[in-house]
């Protein structure tokens, strides 16, 4: 997709108060946009609370205003968590724009777009690889994992899912 598509897009998302998030095809999703307060999940489930949400070490959730807690486990990067996303807005109010996974066992919240509420600038939700980018420069940010120290450490210790002596595919 172009980057006038793109952009004429996001224009059309931002100045509607629709969701402009894409279906993933995910059982139980819906398109929604939401305004809550980014929290840390630990913190508001156990009381045991860090500074700045754990400075990017902990999972991050919505704190809706009915009182429903609802984690982020996904942004636009494959393989990659909201937390980069959602680290600059600890603690403040933002509207997220994504899809809501109301799976009875655990509802959860897939980011695509965000801005500090109400009416902050509209960024897509793919700093992960932005910033890892950044980190490992000179490396290619698509496909990531595939590059990644980390992954291919524990590729290397673990095998590949975990399981000892399973080589990955080239």
């Amino acid at each position: 997709m172009n980057r006038f598509v793109i952009t004429a897009a996001l224009m059309l998302f931002a100045a509607g108060s629709a969701s402009g998030a894409e279906g993933w095809g995910i059982d139980n999703e819906k398109k929604t946009r939401v305004d809550a307060k980014v929290v840390d999940l630990l913190c508001e489930v156990t009381g045991d609370c860090a500074d700045n949400c754990g400075n990017g070490k902990r999972q991050l959730g919505l704190l809706l205003d009915d009182g429903r807690l609802v984690p982020v486990v996904k942004n636009q990067d494959i393989f990659a968590g909201a937390v980069e996303d959602l680290a600059p807005f600890c603690g403040k109010r933002i509207t997220a724009d994504g899809l809501m996974i109301s799976n009875p066992k655990m509802p959860m919240f897939a980011l695509q777009f965000k801005r500090e509420a109400p009416d902050g600038k509209w960024s897509r939700a793919n700093w992960y690889i932005k910033n890892w980018s950044k980190a490992n420069p000179g490396k290619p940010g698509k496909d990531w994992y595939k590059h990644d120290a980390k992954v291919l450490e524990l590729i290397a210790k673990d095998g590949v899912y975990g399981i000892p002596g399973l080589k990955p595919s080239e």
